[in-house]
């Protein structure tokens, strides 16, 4: 009996995946890169060493397959999930294969239904398995939105739908860790930041503002500027105070108290002029525009 193959499922399953790798750890990148390439059936489009830079490559080039690392600065691999379904950057969500060295983060990485989880070192054999997986997802799941997009509207329209169910699963799920969470850890008024090799307890009052930069956290006050040994924004975020301190965009927390000048920018968008030495001036992601307008009533 013949059997008969739309042409939607054909390629995805002829067609080389598009992978993209987000991991600090250059060693691994090179060592994951080197695995599925060897593969012959996945396409590695770019790497990323932090959640940032991960999530900007993602809405550019909207890969099928995600290999995250758990622990990476600026956003780890669960609150950039968190993210991409809250802000809905991209029309499909990728498939995610979790990798890392931390193996007490495996029933979390299912719990987000992920396609699997890879331990690092990589076995060549799981990373394969894994990939076969992500193949057999993505031919379940289609037609995919980018074929159906090109279609007529109707299907566009059916495909977008189709996707609806795996995103609220994975934003319950996600609500579900957080409520899971140990308790979180007190605050005090102070904060340890590192400047020149000491370790100086600086009142939370008297900084600025805080941001991400190839993978550390600069805190700034008026007079000094450091370090927090902290290695994400959502964890220094424990530690401060939420009446004070406000996530302006994903790459800066500021203190409202030591924004000196809202300053108006294009396409009606917002910057601030804080109050360190530099007047450094900060973007307000469009996210983060109303919360703005409603702090100070503009």
């Amino acid at each position: 009996m013949a059997t008969f193959v739309s042409g939607s499922l054909a390629a995805i399953s002829t067609a080389p995946l598009r992978a993209l790798i987000l991991d600090d750890e250059a060693l691994a990148r090179e060592e994951l890169r080197f695995l599925l390439e060897s593969l012959g059936t996945v396409d590695v489009v770019d790497e990323a060493a932090n959640g940032i830079d991960g999530l900007d490559k993602i809405v550019q080039l909207q890969p099928d397959v995600l290999f995250l690392d758990v622990q990476m600065p600026g956003l780890d691999g669960f609150a950039l999930i968190r993210h991409l379904i809250d802000h809905r950057l991209t029309p499909q969500l990728p498939q995610i294969i979790f990798a890392t060295a931390f193996d007490h983060y495996a029933v979390r990485a299912f719990d987000v239904n992920a396609v699997d989880y890879l331990l690092k070192p990589f076995d060549p054999r799981r990373v394969a398995q894994a990939i076969e997986k992500t193949r057999a997802r993505l031919t379940r799941q289609q037609p995919s939105a980018r074929e159906a997009d090109t279609a007529n509207p109707e299907e566009a329209s059916a495909s977008r739908e189709s996707t609806a169910p795996r995103e609220a699963e994975l934003s319950a799920l996600l609500a579900l860790l957080d409520r899971q969470r140990t308790a979180p850890t007190p605050r005090t008024s102070k904060l340890i930041v590192e400047v020149q090799n000491r370790l100086l307890l600086v009142d939370q009052s008297e900084i600025c503002f805080a941001a991400i930069e190839d993978g550390s956290i600069r805190v700034l006050t008026p007079t000094l500027e450091g370090h927090s040994k902290c290695r994400t924004l959502e964890d220094l975020l424990e530690l401060l105070d939420p009446q004070l301190f406000w996530r302006a965009h994903r790459g800066f927390v500021v203190n409202i108290n030591h924004i000196r000048e809202v300053v108006p920018w294009f396409k009606s968008s917002y910057q601030l002029r804080m109050n360190d030495r530099a007047r450094t001036e900060i973007p307000v992601s469009r996210a983060q525009t109303r919360r703005l307008r409603e702090l100070f009533r503009l």
